[in-house]
């Protein structure tokens, strides 16, 4: 394995370099994404019954007093999409701002995936830690998109009976 002739020093700054490239290269791939591909949840993103309309995430995790001091990159990249704020309250406002909420949960699934290729140059220990970083760093971004768009759903749903009766 490359483990073995790395020196420390050098191994530590591979580990930094990768993790940038990993997060750069999976939030690249997410962005390049068609809005085809993000106009449902697959089996990854589906919701799950215990997230009910992002209601866990608030009651449990008191998401919604958290979520605004984390970074926010949706704009990151040309014609990409700030999730700070709805694009519009409208419909199609509300539609593409849960399409992003699905590639930025995607690029983070990406990234956090990318974990176990450091046991190809790290020792047992800094490598199960670099996987550890990856789940702490990815996953409080993976939950305030499902929080977003769970809740940004029930409303489109909401809208949508309303609509219906009319």
């Amino acid at each position: 394995m490359l483990r073995h002739v790395m020196p420390q020093t050098v191994t530590v700054a591979v580990d930094v370099v990768a993790w940038g490239v990993f997060h750069a290269a999976t939030g690249y791939a997410a962005h390049r994404l068609g809005d085809e591909r993000l106009g449902r949840d697959g089996p990854v993103l589906r919701q799950r019954a215990l997230e009910r309309d992002g209601r866990f995430y608030r009651r449990r995790l008191r998401i919604h007093r958290w979520k605004d001091r984390l970074p926010e990159a949706g704009a990151l990249f040309a014609g990409g999409v700030s999730k700070r704020q709805l694009p519009s309250a409208d419909v199609a406002g509300l539609e593409l701002f849960v399409r992003e909420t699905r590639r930025a949960e995607l690029g983070h699934w990406w990234a956090m995936a990318c974990s176990p290729l450091f046991v190809f140059w790290n020792p047992p220990l800094p490598a199960a830690l670099l996987m550890g970083y990856g789940v702490l760093v990815n996953l409080p971004f993976i939950l305030i998109q499902r929080y977003n768009r769970f809740r940004t759903e029930a409303i489109l749903e909401r809208l949508s009976r309303r609509g219906s009766r009319s």
